[in-house]
């Protein structure tokens, strides 16, 4: 049997984007904002319903920039529980990282434990959306606006994810998108920020491109951030067939959601509360009373043919080069060890067969 991989990138129709390469291979026109970067940045925004979008080339340079875009300095306060990227992100810009627990339910940062790290050094809450679901937007926002606080939202499962209010991609100052293979919505690479500022998109593509404002005037020391014109016409692509993909993975998350209730052990993630989804995960949490560890599992898995994967593990605050920082110490994060202990993430991708579904049900049962 073919390996069965925990995601597969979505590939529309490969003679549709021959159609689109014609056009870059006559133009010649392959980067700096060329006529299909400014199309997909239009056409992104009008379907996120956001005010503004600036692509990039990969949503860990749009972090870099998006805290070089709001002066951030001193101190993040950011979660464990998320790609390495995001505390990565912080490190480059030189400043440091304070890590909080998250909620048990969500996986997203525990607002309560926010205001302790809070010091004079802080400037900046950096959530994740974990697996696409919404951080408490509303007690974050409250409490970057009683401290003076910015917020970025590292968003990068949460492409077209709506609350009551409308994109959650609206909350904070700022919002990172990822267009990773991997990722519900891609560009092979890519990714963007969302800002609800005119002033503040300014400077962001300032600061990815080199600090141009024109030809001869260089308004700051930014970095080569630019997504090329190959990415920005497949993701104008893609567009046309995402509302379908999401459908076919809100298909295959009922059908776990049904075949696996009451199995000792395994607890299956909250049911979606925000207003529009794009279960971009399906993640399980392997508690004690199951018959074997996660790992196990994991192991007998792999040994079928069937990638999962156990996303996030190991916490970014256990990693050595993280350990020193301040709120890593196991005693601040019990939660986010006990979830990054029990989870595993279940293969979900658009054309994921009924069959192997089964078979993956049949391996967990």
């Amino acid at each position: 049997m073919n390996q069965i991989t925990v995601t597969k990138p979505f590939m529309p129709p490969l003679d549709e984007y021959v159609e689109y390469l014609k056009t870059i291979w006559e133009s010649r026109h392959l980067t700096n904002g060329g006529p299909f970067h400014e199309q997909f940045e239009t056409a992104l925004a009008e379907y996120l319903d956001v005010p503004y979008v600036s692509l990039f080339n990969n949503a860990t340079m749009a972090l870099i920039v998006a805290m070089q875009a709001l002066r951030v300095q001193g101190e993040v306060i950011t979660t464990p529980y998320s790609f390495v990227a995001t505390a990565h992100s912080v490190i480059w810009n030189h400043l440091t990282p304070v890590f909080v627990d998250i909620d048990h339910d969500s996986c997203c940062m525990d607002p309560t434990k926010i205001e302790q790290a809070i010091t004079p050094k802080t400037s900046l809450i950096m959530p994740v959306h974990v697996y696409g679901r919404t951080c408490d937007t509303a007690a974050i926002g409250e409490i970057a606006n009683n401290y003076g606080l910015r917020c970025i939202y590292d968003a990068a499962h949460s492409f077209g994810v709506r609350d009551k209010a409308g994109s959650v991609l609206r909350h904070g100052d700022l919002s990172i998108l990822s267009f990773h293979a991997t990722k519900v919505f891609n560009t092979f690479e890519g990714g963007a920020i969302v800002c609800n500022d005119i002033n503040i998109k300014k400077r962001i593509d300032y600061l990815k491109n080199f600090g141009f404002a024109n030809e001869t005037k260089i308004v700051a020391s930014g970095i080569n951030g630019k997504m090329n014109e190959l990415q920005a016409a497949f993701g104008l692509l893609q567009l046309n067939y995402i509302d379908d993909a999401i459908s076919s993975r809100a298909s295959i998350d009922h059908l776990y959601r049904e075949l696996l209730q009451n199995i000792p052990g395994v607890r299956l993630p909250e049911a979606w509360d925000s207003e529009t989804h794009n279960y971009s995960y399906f993640p399980i949490f392997i508690t004690p009373e199951y018959h074997m560890t996660r790992d196990d599992l994991y192991e007998k898995m792999r040994g079928a043919g069937v990638h999962a994967r156990r996303y996030f593990y190991p916490l970014i605050s256990n990693m050595p080069m993280y350990s020193g920082c301040a709120g890593s110490k196991i005693t601040n994060l019990p939660v986010a060890n006990k979830v990054a202990s029990e989870v595993l993430c279940l293969p979900i991708y658009p054309d994921l067969s009924y069959e192997h579904v089964l078979k993956i049900v049949e391996l967990v049962k």
